[in-house]
Parts: structure tokens; C-alpha cells; sequence
């Protein structure tokens, strides 16, 4: 059965120990609308690594962070999108960082009709970041301390972000990364974003998602397989190649994501017509501000 799990597990969220300052924040059941955050603690103060898709799940997270006693003075956006910025008002007080195109499109009014019509359940609280950290094409890493360093990528957009704490031989990947569950490439570029992933595979043994469950580089190398078959199926999703991915939750989205390699390959770089069917056949989405979603 394609995108449905036979037994659904109720809604719950963790902070995870890793090692060395290092903690996931973990929303289950792993599917989109649930997504991860990353933690990153010392004497000074905590990062955040993405700020989750609504205040009432940021708002959970900030008061699980109340018993280290220092407050949240980062937060890190690997995404424009909204599964990723949702909570940023939340951590009022935090500085802010992300690309410049995340601080741009930020900057735009949210597509709300699209947001409560495919995540009905609340609506994005967002600030924008104040801190562009570089751009993928010849950008540099930021140390934001002796130990946590932020690193340009680019592909589920067209530039990201992911944190690398070499301490903790962690990798927060945010956006870049979903694990067990089908990625949502409707305004990335699957061949870069899989090319991009090759490269983060070296950077650590352990890596968080944005999405899903915790893992390594296997994971990140079945994600890149993944995304080289929705190329490969050249816009016919019954070509999609067999793999692990036919386990993952969220199915619906391969439709998007092979669609989405088709239309880039001939020159198009609207948004698929797959994205527009959760949110009904009278909704347009403007290029301007799809990243927003």
C-alpha cells in the first residue's frame, strides 16, 4: 500500500541526548508536518538548528530547553520553508541565521490559503533571519563557536544550510535530509540536491534530519539514490526505480519529485502540478513565494 502506514503512531516529541552538547529534537510519527530540530548546548547558550512548522511545536520544544539554564541565543534556518521557520517567533531573542534567499523570500507575505490548506492545524509564526551565512556557490562555513559550524549546501532549494558540530561527529542537516520518509523537492533540484548529498556524506558519521529518523551516511547515499531515480523516471512515476524509499511514509510526494526532474530537464521551473492536488484544484501558487510553504 503506497504512503500509508497500517499502524499509525500517535504524535510525540523528544529531545535526545547524542553526545557532547549535541541533542535531536524528534517528532513522531516521522512524516512531513512533523518535523526535527537540532540542539546544540554549552555554558554560553543553545543553537537551535531550524525552528519547526508551528509556535505550538516550537513552543514545546523551548520548554523541554528551560532545564539546561542557559537561554537560546542562535537559531539556524537550513530552509525557507515553513516546516522549517514555522516556531521562529518563538525564540524571540535569538539571533538569526540563514541564506540570503531564505532571508529574502522570508521577507514575503506567507502563502496562507496553501499553508491551511495542506497543514490545517495551525498556521507559521516566522522572523526573518538577520545573518545571511553564505551562499552554496563559493560560499564559506561560519564558525558560530570553536565547535558548531555552519555549512552552505544547496538542492531541496536553491541554497540551504546544514550545521556540523565535529565534537559530537554530528551533522544537523535540517532540510537536506529525510530519513524514512519521502522528500518534498517541489522547488529543489533533485540531481543537485542528490550531488550535494554525496558531499555531506563525508562530513560526519551521524546525521540528524530534518525529517525522520536519526542516521548516517546510509541513509544520506539511499536518499541520493532516491533522487537519481526520480530523475531516471523521466516524469513517469511507474518508472520509479525499486529501493528502500517504497518503505517510506508520504508516497503521494514521489509524483511531485519525479515531476519535478522532468519539467527541470526541459527548461520549466514551475511548481509541478502534483504539489497543487492536497490543496485543491482552485489554488494557484506563485514562484515568488512557494519556498514559503
Amino acid at each position: 500500500m503506497r504512503g500509508v502506514d497500517l499502524v499509525p503512531s500517535p504524535d510525540t516529541a523528544e529531545l535526545h541526548h547524542i553526545a557532547a552538547g549535541a541533542y535531536a529534537w524528534l517528532q513522531q510519527p516521522h512524516r512531513h508536518g512533523r518535523p526535527n530540530a537540532g540542539v546544540i548546548v554549552d555554558d554560553t547558550g543553545i543553537v537551535v538548528v531550524d525552528t519547526l512548522l508551528v509556535p505550538s511545536q516550537a513552543e514545546a520544544l523551548n520548554d523541554a530547553l528551560t532545564s539546561f539554564g542557559v537561554p537560546v541565543r542562535t537559531a539556524v534556518y537550513t530552509s525557507s520553508h515553513a516546516e522549517f521557520t514555522g516556531g521562529s517567533g518563538t525564540f524571540r531573542f535569538a539571533a538569526r541565521y540563514g541564506t540570503q534567499l531564505t532571508s529574502t523570500l522570508m521577507d514575503q507575505p506567507p502563502n496562507t490559503e496553501a499553508f491551511q490548506a495542506t497543514a490545517p492545524r495551525g498556521g507559521p509564526r516566522v522572523r526573518r533571519p538577520r545573518h545571511p551565512a553564505g551562499e552554496p556557490h563559493g560560499g564559506c562555513r561560519v564558525w558560530l563557536t570553536e565547535g558548531v559550524c555552519i555549512v552552505p549546501t544547496i538542492g531541496q532549494m536553491d541554497s540551504n544550510l546544514v550545521v556540523f558540530v565535529p565534537g559530537a561527529d554530528t551533522l544537523f542537516a535540517g532540510a537536506m535530509c529525510t530519513f524514512g520518509v519521502t522528500p518534498n523537492c517541489f522547488d529543489g533540484d533533485p540531481l543537485v540536491w542528490a550531488d550535494s548529498l554525496g558531499d555531506l556524506a563525508e562530513l560526519a558519521g551521524r546525521v540528524v534530519p530534518g525529517v525522520g529518523h536519526l542516521g548516517g551516511p546510509a541513509d544520506l547515499l539511499a536518499l541520493q539514490a532516491y533522487l537519481w531515480a526520480c530523475a531516471e523516471a523521466d516524469g513517469d512515476v511507474s518508472r520509479l526505480a525499486s529501493g528502500p524509499w517504497h518503505t517510506w511514509s508520504d508516497r503521494h510526494l514521489d509524483d511531485v519529485n519525479v515531476w519535478r526532474a522532468a519539467m527541470l530537464a526541459a527548461g520549466d521551473r514551475s511548481v509541478p502540478p502534483a504539489m497543487l492536488r492536497p490543496a485543491g484544484p482552485g489554488l494557484r501558487l506563485s514562484p515568488a513565494i512557494t519556498p514559503r510553504w
